[in-house]
């Protein structure tokens, strides 16, 4: 009998099971390392106050876990401490709070975070993703349509503003 197909299988059947192992433990070390700072973050905030961004990173990982009003308290946090020290690069931190408060169906507050964030960095383009999506989500096509317009003038090639700003362009035609 011929071994050679099943040598064949089986040597298939091993890479396949050391890919999905190597995903496996890659994910298990992914999520310890954000658990670790996770922990180690929330109680140092706990018990004194942190920086700038020990704030936006603590509040990243609760918006990442879907906690999005202890995140909004962070990034808030995050601006406040900002201010006292002076930073200047804080428009991140109104994406993320812009971000936080969209998942919330806060579109209004959303909104006026992102605007803040063009304010201090006019030239952000996921900002300006963001803030078209906002405005399609209250049915503001046409501040949507110029937000996605104002994307491809800074990055020509963004999928996201093209394909809304295409879809937003055949419903305001129509």
């Amino acid at each position: 009998m011929d071994k050679s197909p099943a040598i064949f299988y089986l040597s298939i059947l091993v890479a396949l099971l050391a890919f999905a192992g190597f995903s496996v433990f890659r994910q298990i070390f992914k999520t310890r390392k954000v658990e670790s700072s996770f922990s180690r973050l929330r109680n140092k905030l706990t018990k004194e106050k942190g920086t700038t961004q020990e704030y936006y990173e603590l509040g990243s990982i609760y918006s990442d876990k879907k906690l999005f009003s202890q995140g909004i308290n962070l990034f808030q946090k995050a601006l406040k401490a900002a201010e006292e020290e002076g930073e200047e690069s804080i428009a991140p931190i109104y994406n993320a709070l812009g971000y936080a408060y969209f998942a919330q169906e806060q579109y209004d507050l959303a909104i006026r975070q992102y605007k803040e964030a063009l304010k201090l960095n006019p030239d952000y383009v996921v900002v300006l993703n963001n803030l078209g999506h906002a405005y399609e989500r209250k049915k503001l096509t046409v501040q949507a349509l110029e937000a996605y317009e104002q994307a491809l003038k800074q990055e020509p090639n963004n999928t996201t503003a093209k394909r809304r700003a295409e879809s937003l362009r055949r419903l305001v035609s129509a």
